[in-house]
């Protein structure tokens, strides 16, 4: 072997580690932005079977709508969970970060990826259902940006009575319950949480149960990430001031709720219930 060759050979050989870990870094990322497209492709078409169709076929069945919903995350978590983990939602990467040790360098390209597959989940859905959309808003002499025809396809809204302020609670609440269950679903020290092939599949019930429970108050949006990308996307597609800020500037709610409740149920489950787990409470763990 030549000297130049043995150079490039020992080049390549200390730049291969480099390499992979950009290569996680990057599958993460992906992983992320699929989970998040899987989940908003799905989700949002069940919300377009709900609002564009009279009768709707959810009319009587409500709770299909929540486990289509679920079932969405669920498939989700089984394409990607070995990949990112699937926190497909910034509430729960940021909690994560807070109490279990997520890098924090993550944070922010994680939540960009799950935004950025909100946004191209809602695009495939309003390629599948836009001359739905344009026939709905017709039939009922809607406008997208002046009267909002056929947005809660995509993003989410405050329920009848209900103002932003009291929004923000209902959402803090709720994502609270979701990343509670969240945390107990996936703690290790949890002698009576499900296996790991059934994990996924609790969590997307968990969410079909927000859903179903309290689904009417704001659509359950419990996801920055859900919210926002699909915001976005209406935004440049037409429904402009609908999007942002929104009626009663209610743009911020779907965010910062669900991230202040993230917190307020990790740290529930952190300090009120990990500490008095058996193992733990034995000494047996650290």
């Amino acid at each position: 072997m030549s000297q130049e060759a043995a150079i490039e050979r020992a080049e390549a050989t200390a730049a291969s580690p480099a390499r992979s870990a950009a290569t996680v870094r990057a599958g993460e990322l992906v992983g992320e932005c699929l989970a998040t497209f899987i989940i908003l492709a799905l989700g949002d078409s069940a919300a377009a079977m709900y609002v564009l169709y009279d009768p709707s076929p959810y009319q009587h069945a409500y709770w299909g709508v929540c486990i289509a919903w679920g079932l969405s995350v669920t498939l989700a978590i089984y394409v990607t969970g070995a990949v990112s983990g699937t926190h497909a939602n910034p509430a729960v990467t940021v909690a994560l970060a807070i109490f279990r040790g997520f890098p924090l360098r993550k944070v922010l390209p994680y939540a960009a990826a799950q935004i950025l597959g909100a946004f191209l989940g809602a695009a495939v859905v309003y390629l599948l259902f836009g001359p739905v959309i344009d026939h709905y808003n017709l039939l009922h002499h809607f406008s997208r940006a002046g009267d909002g025809g056929a947005a809660g396809v995509f993003f989410t809204h405050p329920g009848e009575g209900i103002t932003p302020g009291h929004a923000f609670v209902d959402e803090l609440v709720l994502t609270g319950f979701l990343v509670l269950g969240v945390f107990a679903i996936t703690e290790q020290h949890n002698t009576l949480a499900p296996q790991a092939n059934t994990g996924a599949l609790m969590i997307g019930l968990l969410v079909a149960t927000i859903g179903a429970c309290a689904g009417y108050l704001e659509a359950w949006p419990i996801n920055p990430a859900r919210d926002l990308g699909p915001r976005v996307f209406c935004f440049l597609a037409g429904w402009g001031p609908q999007a942002f800020p929104a009626p009663q500037h209610y743009w911020w709610v779907p965010i910062a709720g669900p991230l202040v409740g993230g917190l307020a149920g990790g740290g529930l489950y952190q300090c009120v219930v990990r500490p008095y787990l058996p193992a733990r409470a034995s000494g047996a763990t650290p």
